[in-house]
Order: structure tokens, then C-alpha cells, then sequence
């Protein structure tokens, strides 16, 4: 197994697959080589599923063109802002606040202040995996955790929001 290896001053190990499906070990700055090599010949049956995921991922979802992407973010811009005020009226909540981000791993995401921010990616999706973006992250203006009364929100709008969370997983 190839890998790279970043020391830096921690005290475990870990493993990571990058989004272009290389294998990174974070290390130890004191941490012998062979330790490192034994770590991940230990982990050789997670490294082939992940890595598995991992391709299969950039196969179904490859990084768009600066055309694609230009067309993306601006579909973005001008839905996801109308997307969230008709599922907030629906949720009676108020974000404080809706940004379309350029984020490659997270598709929503709600601070603290209830400001929402959106990656242009989430549009490369089905609209009903959108809707259950949109609906998850107002979701977290009213419970800030992913607790029984946070799912019991998004169950109240979607039902069926497992099926919909599984089409961002595809």
C-alpha cells in the first residue's frame, strides 16, 4: 500500500483517504517507521473498503468544469434562497441568514447564530436531496444537536428523509 506520511506534534495515529483517493497517515513526530508500517498493514481491510468508497465517489460525483461549477453556484444562488424560506414558513423558524460556499465535504452547515451556509455542490443532487439539505440545516436553527427532537422536526416536513438523506450517500 502506498501512502503518504504527515508527522506533526500528535499522539495517534490515523488514517485518512483524500478526496483524490490517496492514503495520508497522520503521525507522530517521534513515531518509528516500522510502527507506522505495522499500524496500516493493520488497517489493510478498512483502507480497501474506504478506498472502494472513495473511488466509487469520484467515479459518480466527478469535479466539475468551471462551466459546470459556473452554472451550479449560480442555480444555487438563485434556488436554494427560495428553498429555504418556503421550508422555513412551513417550520415556522427564521435562519438569520442564507450563504452559498464553495465547502467540498459538507453540504449545510447552521452556526450558532443560525446563519446558513449551503456548498454549490448540493445542486449536482435530486431536488428531493436538496429539499432534505435545506430542511436538515433549518432543522438545527431550532435544535443545534441531531437529538430525538431534531429528527422528530425534519420527520414532521419528510417522512421519508432517510430515503432522501441516502440519495447524497449514491
Amino acid at each position: 500500500m502506498i501512502y503518504k506520511i504527515v508527522r506533526s506534534n500528535r499522539r495517534t495515529v490515523s488514517l485518512e483517504i483524500t478526496a483524490d483517493c490517496r492514503v495520508l497517515v497522520r503521525a507522530p513526530m517521534r513515531m518509528r517507521e516500522s510502527d507506522i508500517e505495522k499500524f496500516v498493514r493493520s488497517h489493510d481491510k478498512w483502507l480497501d473498503d474506504h478506498m472502494a468508497r472513495a473511488q466509487n465517489r469520484a467515479l459518480a460525483h466527478p469535479e466539475p468544469s468551471e462551466g459546470e461549477r459556473a452554472v451550479l453556484l449560480e442555480k444555487a444562488r438563485a434556488d436554494l434562497p427560495v428553498r429555504v424560506a418556503r421550508f422555513a414558513a412551513v417550520m415556522g423558524l427564521t435562519p438569520a441568514g442564507v450563504r452559498i460556499t464553495d465547502a467540498r465535504h459538507r453540504f449545510g452547515s447552521c452556526s450558532a447564530q443560525n446563519r446558513l451556509c449551503f456548498s454549490w455542490r448540493v445542486m449536482q443532487y435530486p431536488d428531493e436531496a436538496v429539499d432534505y439539505v435545506v430542511v436538515h440545516e433549518l432543522a438545527h436553527v431550532a435544535q443545534k444537536n441531531h437529538g430525538p427532537d431534531f429528527y422528530r422536526l425534519v420527520e414532521s416536513v419528510f417522512p421519508d428523509w432517510k430515503q432522501r438523506q441516502s440519495l447524497l450517500r449514491k
